[in-house]
């Protein structure tokens, strides 16, 4: 059984998905863009685009009564793989650890021209 999480703390999503669907005891967090939870605002630069995604991210996860320490998975999807160190930085200062496993994948492009965009999977078990 699966169901959807939303929350006005986050971007709506841009198309036909949800912002999270819980699926037993794991939460699958879609792609969060570096947007106010009004959906405008980017903000500049990849280590500010870097923390609204996390932002985003964690209040998700709260509206599903998690916080970023339950994420096993990511994904990050950059345009610029030359600033993964801005990236990273932001990251490790967010996630502690044990780290969750990541993927960081090169992109030519993300909607609505954003830098960053980052998914993740928790898991809502004891």
């Amino acid at each position: 059984m699966k169901s959807a999480i939303a929350t006005s703390a986050a971007p709506q999503a841009i198309g036909p998905y949800c912002q999270a669907i819980r699926a037993g005891d794991w939460v699958f967090v879609s792609g969060q863009l570096p947007l106010g939870a009004d959906g405008q605002a980017m903000a500049p630069g990849v280590a500010a685009q870097t923390e609204a995604c996390l932002d985003n991210l964690a209040a998700i996860l709260a509206a599903a009564g998690l916080r970023l320490g339950d994420v096993v998975k990511t994904t990050v999807f950059m345009t610029d793989l030359g600033q993964f160190a801005a990236m990273n930085e932001v990251y490790a200062r967010r996630f502690g650890s044990p780290f969750p496993a990541r993927a960081t994948v090169g992109v030519a492009a993300l909607p609505k021209g954003a830098s960053v965009e980052i998914e993740a999977v928790a898991f809502a078990g004891k």
